[in-house]
């Protein structure tokens, strides 16, 4: 493993810290994954693509990543700060006459494509809320043991007041705790709170709610916070590395998490607190509750009143990364425009710059050898500072450059300064960026995909759904690809006509 010193800002202190994980060689890393009860959109591209690139960098050097990213499907209610109104997925299910597992299932398996379309990689576990409530119950208690949660009519409470006596409250987002249990405007179901600022562990369940379950203190849904934690903690211990999210989730969302580890363990837990800020529209965070979002698969269409014309995943990736992970992203077709052409040229230099050689050096010494080896050194530089990619991106184009002038005739390399060349840029662009023709990655995998359809084929015939295994050929051939029926096995072949 390469050993760099990487610089992490913490906003958990404001600046930026030295990074040393608890494990040398070894990092737990949390990230907010979707509440899914709609198409995911340019914002969640945002969160997903920024902790992608520490993932991957992290790996890049060598370290052993467990990266855990949950989905929230249950518990998230429409009024966030506050802890009120419906769930979002519960109103969605009510709304489409679905059952709420459906929609999440639905949805869920909606960001997991759009996400393997932007190119980021699957996370190590990803665990859902609803399938921990186990662990939820159990932390609550704890709480609850440890003096500073109540219940409240079915309903349990974390007593901030009784909280602050012990911890500090607000470290993370900066809030006064004497406004927080003042400020709160009077809403309903707020009378069971002993103060307003006062949020829900365990909600119970009224008359109807049709997500619920058993617990010690009657049928009811865990609160929004203590999924993270729960999830977080069974996973990746206490305390652990790095904890992510979008910067609209540090209050009141990692704010109780830190809250509730400290109330059931006597213990902060994360080290280092990462937060990506907001995709913007006309300077206002695009979000699904605020309706100024555009889907992802509206970016991948065109199919959008404020969208010039379609982006393709590469595309979309290179804008967020354009920028700093923790400077805002304001939405135009100008800026995406740039980011294909961007994009497109550092593509093409990948074959140019591979196809470079060395046969005939005459000198080691040269000063492009230098300026190139300098430069291969500045991509680490810029990722090891808070994973800065748009510095990342220019010292790319500067190595572009650079390989230009070596393929006009321009200038000599050493052998070996033209290894780093051709390792750095590669490995920066498609391993740390992820950066990647999409088109050529489609053709390779196209091989694999069709023998997954053979056998699901095979499978079905096995079960006797001929009629399953009929839809799969007739769909395919639509598209012109013929399936063959074999004696010993499925084959297929492209219609060239």
């Amino acid at each position: 493993m390469e050993t760099r010193k990487i610089y992490i800002k913490n906003t958990l202190s404001g600046k930026k810290e030295e990074f040393k994980p608890l494990v040398e060689g070894k990092v737990g890393m949390y990230v907010c994954g979707p509440t899914v009860y709609g198409e995911p959109h340019l914002g969640h591209a945002r969160s997903a693509v920024t902790f992608d690139i520490v993932f991957r960098y992290l790996k890049f050097l060598g370290y052993k990543v467990r990266y855990v990213r949950n989905i929230t499907d249950v518990g998230h209610l429409e009024d966030e700060l506050n802890g009120q109104g419906e769930d979002k997925i519960a109103k969605k299910a009510r709304l489409e006459q679905l059952e709420p597992m459906e929609v999440a299932q639905h949805y869920t398996n909606l960001y997991r494509e759009m996400m393997a379309r932007l190119n980021i990689l699957p996370p190590s576990i990803e665990p859902t809320a609803s399938g921990h409530i186990v662990e939820q119950i159990d932390m609550i208690e704890k709480i609850l043991a440890n003096g500073f949660a109540y219940e409240s009519d079915g309903s349990v409470y974390l007593d901030v007041a009784k909280y602050a006596e012990k911890y500090q409250y607000g470290k993370l987002s900066g809030r006064v705790l004497e406004d927080l249990l003042h400020g709160s405007r009077a809403l309903e179901g707020q009378e069971q709170k002993k103060h307003p600022a006062d949020f829900a562990l365990w909600k119970k369940a009224e008359a109807g709610h049709i997500m619920q379950w058993r617990s010690p203190w009657g049928m009811g849904f865990p609160g929004w916070h203590i999924e993270c934690s729960a999830m977080s903690i069974k996973y990746l211990g206490l305390p652990f590395d790095i904890h992510g999210g979008g910067m609209d989730l540090k209050f009141p969302h990692h704010e109780a998490e830190i809250a509730q580890s400290h109330a059931a363990f006597d213990c902060a837990p994360v080290r280092y607190w990462m937060h990506n800020n907001m995709m913007t529209l006309d300077g206002q965070k695009m979000a699904k509750s605020k309706g100024n979002f555009i889907s992802l698969s509206q970016m991948f269409s065109g199919d959008h009143p404020l969208l010039e014309k379609s982006y393709n995943p590469v595309t979309i990736r290179f804008l967020v990364l354009q920028a700093h992970y923790g400077s805002t992203i304001d939405f135009s077709n100008k800026a995406l425009q740039s980011a294909e052409v961007a994009s497109g040229k550092l593509l093409k230099g990948l074959k140019l710059i591979d196809d470079l050689t060395a046969d005939e050096v005459v000198n080691t010494e040269t000063d492009l050898s230098a300026q190139i080896l300098s430069t291969c050194e500045r991509c680490y530089e810029k990722m090891d500072d808070d994973f800065n990619t748009p510095e990342t991106i220019a010292a790319l184009f500067e190595l572009l450059r650079l390989a230009q002038i070596l393929k006009h005739n321009k200038g000599t390399i050493s052998k070996e300064a033209l290894s780093t060349l051709q390792a750095t840029y590669r490995g920066f662009l498609t391993d740390v960026l992820g950066i990647i023709d999409e088109s050529s990655s489609q053709d390779e995998l196209l091989p694999e995909v069709m023998e997954i359809l053979m056998e699901v084929r095979k499978q079905a015939r096995e079960q006797k759904q001929f009629a399953f295994s009929d839809h799969i050929r007739d769909r395919l051939a639509a598209i012109g690809i013929q399936v063959k029926d074999e004696k010993e096995k499925a084959t297929y072949e492209f219609d060239r006509n």
